[in-house]
């Protein structure tokens, strides 16, 4: 596989930091820019990488083999993704489940027509987490399958509340209803929906006088909001900043059936994350690295988790997988 591959961050948020922190875990790969709208000059990377003004990214096409776009899903996304595929590869964490499709679409044509490999919604889930339900399903098809988040912060569903007016500080958590979790396990509920197997819980700064606007945003919120419990609690800024600034997360794919009518079979699959960006970082970094080779072999177009063998995702030549891993 080739070495130094040339990555580019698109983003200096905790994901930008956390791909920052993954690329140089990855020797054959080099951070070469870092794109932002903020100044350039606000920024001081860890890594002393250079960096530059997001519209300055079209002078970059012949020095960047990748890039790592490190936007929310809520507004950045759906713009920033088919817009840089149209001149580079590129990795998303697109995380709105129920308009992948429209993004996968909107992505794919600007990557067939670039020629270049755009890798959409990687990450944990969807990712990781939509692999195990795939496989799930594979191996056990007469069956259910379960997935439960949390309970932890959730980096887009935060910035979703972040970006309504009036919001100056804002996190929220994912919980799960425990006692439908253990149901779960036991191959029960199947029929209930993400929104009655967790409560969605917010913490807000905010001044006074726009809380109730905010709580009725936040709540009425399609996709994000709309169908969960979610509660919303009004916080100081000392008590933001005390207890609200872990970055913890985790969760569960739980796939319950019968390989035959006298035995009953439970796959489990779980995470238990202490930094949610870091380890969200550290997949995309791998998905860059199989972006680059499916350029190199004449790949173009979007592509998803289910897309990509493993094969692509690590530095590690065929042989070396077969003989440490298989």
């Amino acid at each position: 596989m080739a070495n130094n591959i040339r990555v580019g961050i698109v983003g200096y948020g905790n994901l930008g930091r956390g791909v920052e922190i993954a690329i140089s875990k990855n020797p054959d790969l080099t951070l070469a820019g870092i794109f932002t709208r903020r100044d350039p000059k606000s920024l001081t990377p860890a890594s002393k990488t250079p960096v530059y003004a997001y519209d300055e990214m079209s002078n970059f096409k012949d020095d960047m083999d990748v890039m790592i776009l490190c936007g929310g899903s809520a507004t950045d996304l759906p713009v920033m993704s088919p817009e840089i595929a149209g001149s580079f590869n590129i990795v998303d964490s697109f995380d709105n489940h129920s308009k992948i499709p429209d993004h996968f679409a909107a992505v794919n044509k600007a990557a067939e027509e670039s020629g270049k490999v755009a890798v959409i919604s990687v990450g944990w889930d969807p990712g990781l987490f939509s692999l195990n339900r795939l496989l799930g399903e594979i191996v056990l098809p007469q069956g259910d399958t379960f997935t439960f988040w949390g309970e932890g912060l959730s980096q887009g569903h935060s910035d979703a509340v972040r970006r309504i007016e009036g919001v100056k500080k804002a996190v929220q958590y994912t919980v799960p209803i425990e006692e439908v979790l253990q149901e779960a396990r036991e191959g029960k509920g199947a029929d209930l929906t993400s929104a009655q197997r967790h409560k969605r819980v917010c913490y807000v700064v905010a001044d006074e006088k726009d809380q109730a606007r905010i709580e009725q945003e936040i709540k009425t919120m399609p996709d994000y909001f709309a169908p969960y419990d979610t509660t919303v609690n009004f916080i100081s800024e000392e008590e933001f900043n005390k207890n609200h600034t872990k970055m913890k997360h985790g969760g569960v794919v739980i796939r319950s059936g019968k390989t035959s009518e006298e035995h009953k079979e439970t796959v489990e699959f779980s995470l238990n994350l202490d930094s949610n960006p870091e380890f969200t970082a550290s997949v995309l970094v791998a998905y860059a690295r199989a972006a680059f080779r499916l350029n190199q072999e004449g790949g173009k177009g979007a592509k998803t988790a289910f897309d990509i063998p493993f094969a692509y995702l690590t530095p590690k030549s065929h042989a070396q997988i077969l003989k440490d891993l298989l």
